[in-house]
């Protein structure tokens, strides 16, 4: 008895072998960087790690399919090489020999893609699902909205113009009181009197400072008058 499911087994695990294949329709390959994402700090692929690998396959489809009781024997590898890459397809918990459709297998790893990545220690890039774009990280929205970083820096030009036009009128006041103050100035000094004449022995009266008076002539003046 114990010998015929055995048999059974060994049986249905090579046909389960025979549905992973490279280039399998429902199948996709992966490739880990791990000493390009890790340095030297990268761990050994083993066959402990491929079992992870497995267990948390199944863990995304079960996420994926509620109700569905993936178990890590539904997760069929084949095709590995040393660099770390190999193919891998889908069963149904109910049905060992038919393949869950491609379409399902990538949702569910879209799903669960950070939960499969954090598991590695990899990301989008170093632990690559062929043939499934790398997810993008959610847009993180500013701390401050756009519109009012815009209006700040309206509002901060605006404040900024209004200060120049202040200064400039004031200075410009200031100059102008400087130079009627230097006008006022001027006026003054040209008001100031002339100093009165000097009158003469004779009776004549010299102008000063209009022109040089002749001594010689008032001295000539005085004799001819005498």
């Amino acid at each position: 008895m114990s010998g015929k499911v055995i048999f059974l087994l060994s049986v249905a695990l090579s046909s389960a072998q025979q549905l992973c294949t490279p280039g399998a329709s429902d199948g996709y390959k992966v490739r880990l960087s791990i000493r390009t994402a890790l340095g030297d700090n990268a761990y050994v692929w083993s066959q402990n790690e491929l079992f992870l690998f497995r267990a948390t396959l199944a863990f995304a489809m079960r996420n994926h399919f509620d109700g569905q009781d993936f178990q890590v024997a539904n997760i069929i590898v084949c095709d590995e090489t040393p660099r770390v890459s190999f193919w891998f397809v889908v069963t149904w918990p109910d049905d060992a020999t038919r393949l869950v459709d491609g379409g399902e297998v990538e949702q569910a790893i879209r799903k669960s893609r950070k939960r499969i990545n954090s598991a590695f220690l990899l990301n989008d890039w170093t632990l690559e699902f062929v043939g499934i774009a790398p997810t993008l990280a959610a847009s993180q929205l500013p701390a401050t909205p756009p519109w009012l970083i815009a209006f700040g820096v309206v509002m901060g030009a605006v404040g900024a113009g209004f200060i120049i036009l202040v200064v400039s009128a004031a200075v410009q006041k200031r100059r102008k009181k400087k130079e009627n103050v230097e006008d006022v100035a001027e006026d003054e000094d040209s008001d100031v009197e002339a100093p009165a004449p000097k009158p003469l022995k004779n009776g004549s009266v010299r102008h000063e400072p209009s022109g040089v008076s002749n001594i010689a002539f008032s001295d000539d003046e005085r004799v001819t008058q005498m």
